[in-house]
């Protein structure tokens, strides 16, 4: 069996040596070898830079978007194969589900943020303008432009699938094309991911390359322009962040590492409590999925003191019910470690635990299974410790990543259980089970800075809940100190590390040139046509109508608030309406304001304009009294064509004035305007 081909330079490299032996977690068989022999680590990262950069770059964030909708929907017609592959990681078949389809769901959520959340533009636009002079023609924007390197990918073994594709989602939407280098371990599966992906033809070239085996000399040759993203130990972290070619350049770095997470157990939750059961069964799961393999593990489960016994006797019923043994069995909960090397490092660290603890459940040395033989494959029980000495050094500083947890008793309150979970020196996610909501408030705010996830758990929110340690698309997956300091996904969070912002200060006209938005200050073009009678492809930035004035009488007030029902003294008690500072007599309604400036603006006739869906950033500036005038200027502020379909988005300025000019109302109108070649 030749060793795993790399695909690089827009080609597969087959390595001319025989490489490392990988072997299957279950059996003990050799699965695969893996080597980078002969492949120019310099060569493959400019590969992405000229080929892969060029072709993202050109393409908008929708059609970036549709591309990686595409790959999840083919992605997911090889969802079977994958599994089974997966299974020779160790992995039941639940685990390679979260794996697989973990993976693939952070593609679609993804696809999903991009055309909603971002522009149908190469550059994203990012704040408000910032006046820069008090005659307007002076301003500022930051606009965000994806960086022209290589998004590099340095993966950890426990999540072959899953650890790629929610690095390669934010980067690639971003423009940046991705080299990812799997752990060696599991690397035949994240090979063959990326097969599929190349096979389909989805993503333009230079976009994905792999490097299965050592990484050699990769990061000799990063630049200024590149990112290295990093998953596994805290110790290899720290060695990537000090590598001197990281430092020098000042490569942006981000590190997602293992942590010695908490779950707190609140003192309310006593035996028989919705919450005391939630606790026992998150802490089980969380040991015995991935066989306990997880970054966001429960590794310490602080309880409180006088629950130690309750809580042990709990867990270890639920242990003794979870069958272990050949992932091919439907009835196995619990597969292998990925490896037997690392089944003998939980082992060392175990033993390093156990100076501070004793077991209450599992034989680190023993172990039934079924379907296979324990000591070929390398399964191992699951452990759960006890430590009465909360304060010992051993259970916030060694961390066994497999099915082991530790448990750890605290009185006190809410103030010991967050000094605790803070000896874990910064963690990438930790839960509260509690139906106090003053006690839940005092852990998050008082853990929160040691923390990048927390979740709260009781009765109302457990069977929505995703869990303790599931990473979402939406939300940071990172924290502080130990567990990296960085932060992956996290929305368009994600998007915008692969990305340099970069403010621009310029005059209105150009600032609008260059962002693709009109900008206070800017020209407006006034022509004989309505911009709602024009279609999609003829709008321009900056395409504006004048409406008014109207006079708004006293009987508009009442006649509206007669209407509508908002009789608000401002409206409708002269009186009291002077005796307002801000008032100074009666007033009309905001949203009279509002309704008046439509009819104003309003082009009656059938025609482009298909729906006004939205106002936002709405602000009344100046009250508006019955005599007052109105006059609105509605200009075309932001034009965003839909990929495949017959319209786009017209985000329109909208500025309603007084008699006297000033300003008494603001916002945006959103319309959706249909395209000419489709009517």
């Amino acid at each position: 069996m030749g060793p795993l081909p790399s695909y690089v330079s827009g080609a597969w490299h087959v390595p001319p040596d025989e490489g490392a032996p990988l072997a299957d977690a279950v059996t003990g068989e050799l699965v695969a070898r893996v080597s980078t022999s002969g492949i120019d680590m310099g060569a493959a990262l400019e590969h992405g830079r000229r080929t892969g950069g060029p072709a993202l770059r050109e393409l908008t964030f929708h059609q970036r978007a549709a591309l990686l909708k595409n790959l999840g929907l083919h992605l997911r017609e090889h969802r079977d194969e994958l599994y089974a592959l997966s299974a020779r990681t160790g992995a039941t078949l639940a685990d390679s589900k979260i794996d697989v389809d973990g993976g693939i769901g952070v593609l679609l959520a993804y696809a999903s943020k991009g055309k909603r959340e971002l522009p149908n533009d190469t550059v994203l636009v990012d704040g408000d303008v910032e006046p820069l002079g008090k005659g307007g023609t002076f301003a500022a924007r930051h606009v965000c432009t994806p960086l022209q390197g290589v998004a590099v990918q340095i993966n950890a073994f426990n999540f072959p699938v899953w650890g790629p594709l929610e690095k390669l989602a934010p980067a690639f939407l971003a423009g940046m094309p991705s080299l990812v280098k799997p752990a060696p371990q599991t690397a035949y599966l994240t090979a063959r991911l990326v097969e599929l992906i190349v096979e389909s033809g989805i993503l333009p070239e230079g976009t994905l390359q792999l490097v299965c085996g050592d990484p050699g000399d990769l990061l000799d040759h990063l630049t200024e322009q590149d990112v290295l993203a990093f998953t596994g130990s805290a110790t290899t972290g720290r060695t990537l962040r000090a590598h001197p070619v990281v430092t020098g350049r000042s490569v942006r770095f981000n590190a997602e590492a293992d942590s010695l997470n908490c779950s707190i157990l609140g003192p309310d939750a006593r035996p028989g409590t919705a919450e005391f059961d939630l606790f026992v069964k998150q802490l089980v799961t969380e040991m015995t999925v991935k066989a306990g393999q997880k970054c966001t593990a429960i590794r310490r489960a602080l309880v409180p003191s006088d629950l130690m016994d309750d809580v042990a006797r709990a867990a270890g019923e639920r242990l003794a019910r979870v069958k272990i043994g050949n992932p091919s069995d439907p009835d196995v909960r619990m597969g292998a470690l990925a490896t037997l090397e690392q089944r003998e490092e939980v082992r060392r660290q175990l033993k390093k635990l156990l100076d501070a603890g004793r077991i209450v459940y599992g034989d680190p040395e023993r172990v039934e299974v079924a379907g296979a033989d324990a000591e070929r494959g390398a399964f191992l029980s699951p452990i759960l410790l006890r430590a009465d000495d909360a304060d010992r050094a051993e259970p916030h500083e060694v961390e066994a990543f497999g099915p082991v947890s530790t448990l750890l008793p605290y009185d006190g309150g809410a103030e010991r259980a967050v000094a605790l979970a803070a000896r874990g020196l910064g963690s990438l996610v930790g839960s509260v089970v509690t139906a106090d909501p003053g006690f839940a408030r005092r852990v998050v705010l008082g853990a929160a800075p040691w923390h990048g996830r927390l979740l709260v758990l009781n009765e109302e929110d457990a069977k929505e809940s995703t869990g303790h340690g599931s990473p979402m698309p939406g939300l940071v997956h990172g924290g502080p100190g130990r567990a990296g300091g960085g932060e992956e996904m996290g929305g368009m969070r994600g998007v915008m590390h692969h990305m340099q912002r970069t403010a621009v200060q310029a005059g209105p006209s150009m600032l609008s040139a260059i962002t693709g938005r009109w900008t206070p200050g800017a020209p407006r073009t006034e022509t004989g046509a309505h911009p709602f009678r024009k279609h999609l492809e003829e709008l321009r930035i900056g395409d504006t109508v004048v409406a008014g004035p109207r006079t708004v009488t006293l009987a508009d007030v009442e006649h509206f608030a007669e209407f509508t029902g908002d009789t608000f003294y401002a409206h409708m008690d002269e009186e009291a309406a002077k005796a307002n500072p801000f008032f100074g007599g009666r007033v009309a309604h905001g949203y009279l304001v509002v309704s008046f400036a439509a009819g104003l603006f309003v082009s009656p006739d059938p025609g482009p304009v298909l729906a006004n869906y939205g106002l936002e950033n709405l602000r009344f500036l100046t009250p508006v009294k019955p005599g007052d005038a109105l006059t609105v200027t509605l200009t075309a502020k932001q034009i965003s064509p839909r990929e495949n379909a017959a319209y786009g988005e017209v985000r329109w300025d909208t500025d309603v004035t007084n008699q006297d000019g000033a300003s008494v109302a603001r916002y945006d109108v959103l319309t959706l305007v249909a395209k000419r070649e489709a009517s």
